[in-house]
């Protein structure tokens, strides 16, 4: 669905109409903040998780076992002539 720039003005000068400019412009801000916070936020977090992940360097020794789980056997069917 493709909006021609018309259609667009026509919406936007509704939206105003129902709003009003003050509402939109408090709205726009409140919106821009939200969206500095959740950048904030997400940069914040990629810090922690770099620095609580750090065991990736570290080896752990011990002995290999073998799975516990045996692989299921068929029976054959004998035939009954």
């Amino acid at each position: 669905m493709h909006f021609s720039v018309m259609q667009l003005a026509l919406i936007l000068g509704i939206i105003i109409l129902l709003f009003g400019t003050k509402k939109l412009t408090n709205v726009g801000g409140d919106v821009g903040a939200a969206i500095r916070n959740f950048r904030s936020e997400m940069k914040r977090g990629q810090g922690e998780t770099d620095e609580t992940h750090d065991d990736k360097d570290k080896i752990i020794e011990g002995k290999a076992t073998q799975p516990t789980a045996t692989p299921f056997k068929f029976k054959k069917k004998e035939d009954s002539k």
